[in-house]
């Protein structure tokens, strides 16, 4: 009974296949860093926005509806900045759109030009830092 010799035996782990598994790929601690700073500070500008609909509707004489779009743009951003630390590419897209959106929405309610092209460029930062390399290679490159 104890006589099989060790090639007869079945492996252990034989569920994981080497060849399948790949380790997900590091990236540098600054892109991990911005990408979960813009969760945090996505999330807590939605539900500023979320408590304080009324008053920010009445100081920038807009609709609750227009505030309303705002928070959803802040809530897809997390979702964004989540898919982005998961290495979906979409994430970025997915910023790049909401930006053009409030973009749009901030001329829309009155923000100056000024402030609302500085939003603007906020995805070509978000671009600037998936550039940081860790090992020769880029956050951007590990996107799929």
């Amino acid at each position: 009974m104890h006589d099989q010799d060790e090639n007869s035996l079945p492996e252990e782990n034989s569920f994981i296949n080497d060849d399948e598994f790949t380790a997900p790929p590091e990236r540098h601690g600054c892109v991990t860093t911005w990408l979960i700073f813009l969760i945090i500070a996505n999330a807590v500008i939605a539900l500023i926005y979320a408590f304080t609909v009324n008053k920010l509707a009445a100081t920038l004489h807009t609709s609750g509806l227009a505030i309303a779009a705002l928070i959803i743009l802040c809530s897809i951003n997390v979702i964004c900045a989540v898919m982005l630390l998961t290495w979906k590419k979409i994430g970025f897209y997915g910023f790049v759109i909401t930006t053009v959106l409030a973009f749009i929405l901030n001329l829309y309610i009155g923000i100056s030009p000024v402030r609302s092209i500085i939003g603007l460029l906020s995805f070509a930062v978000l671009y600037a830092i998936l550039q940081i390399k860790r090992d020769g290679v880029s956050a951007w490159s590990n996107l799929k």
